[in-house]
């Protein structure tokens, strides 16, 4: 079993920046791949970006690219996701995820196996 856990949510104005981190725990080891998805009210989860074992590889979803940027610890098991020039359409309850095959290009949520409990973004005007 693996545990992951997610911080560093809260309440930010448009424009502003937020920092989430994810904790995993447990059975984690090498050649995972970690990401992040998020769900808004009323719509589907979407996948928000992902990031390989070594971090050669790093996919994004268009919508945040160029603005967020994930990046991972592997002596401390964690991985972080820097949100900048975040604006309203950005408010998600965001989880952390992880995955033992395919790869940061596959944004299909079903191939991972481990989620977080989520932390929610909220951007205000």
């Amino acid at each position: 079993q693996v545990q992951l856990v997610e911080s560093g949510g809260g309440l930010v104005q448009a424009g502003g920046s937020l920092r989430l981190s994810c904790a995993a725990s447990g059975r984690t080891f090498s050649s995972n791949v970690m990401g992040w998805f998020r769900q808004a009210p009323g719509k589907e989860r979407e996948f928000v970006a992902a990031i390989s074992w070594g971090g050669g590889s790093r996919n994004y979803a268009s919508s945040v690219l160029g603005r967020f940027t994930i990046s991972r610890d592997n002596a401390k098991n964690t991985v972080d996701l820097q949100m900048n020039s975040l604006k309203l359409e950005d408010t998600a309850v965001y989880y952390c995820a992880i995955r033992y095959s395919g790869n940061a290009y596959d944004s299909r949520g079903r191939g991972y196996d481990y989620w977080g409990q989520g932390t929610q973004v909220t951007v205000s005007s």
